[in-house]
């Protein structure tokens, strides 16, 4: 996997075994329901244009990144999104490609050291979680 950042043309390797978690479980189709005064019910839909979430998920024996990696992604995920900032190409082992922003409205980078202590080298390993959204 690969994360680009589109202000600067950054490139930063993702492993490959982030699992996608929520990949199935967006419906692009968003609708509402009321009923009239008349007692009808009044169906309104439409198809969404952007915001799919994409959650990127660590196992806990694999998809493990080293802590220069980790801080790499706190500084990107630290820039607000504007016209010019915050927005990356997230490019999937399989080839696909999504224009993305980080999800600010939740935690949008989790981590934890896989040896269970403090990591203090750039090297040591951390478990990951990215959250997403397509913009």
């Amino acid at each position: 996997m690969l994360l680009t950042n589109l202000a600067t043309a950054e490139r930063l390797n993702l492993p490959d075994d982030l699992i996608w978690s929520d990949e199935h479980s967006w419906t692009p189709t968003i609708s509402s329901h009321t009923y009239l005064i008349t007692g009808a019910l009044l169906i309104q839909s439409a198809t969404k244009q952007t915001g799919r979430e994409i959650t990127l998920i660590g196992p806990v024996d694999m998809g493990w990144v080293t802590r220069s990696t980790l801080e790499t992604l706190r500084v990107w995920a630290a820039q607000t999104f504007t016209d010019t900032t915050g927005r990356f190409q997230l490019t999937l082992a399989d080839g696909r490609e999504y224009t993305v922003a980080f999800r600010h409205n939740e935690v949008p980078i989790e981590s934890e050291p896989v040896l269970g202590f403090a990591a203090q080298r750039d090297e040591d390993l951390y478990r990951l979680t990215l959250r997403f959204m397509e913009i």
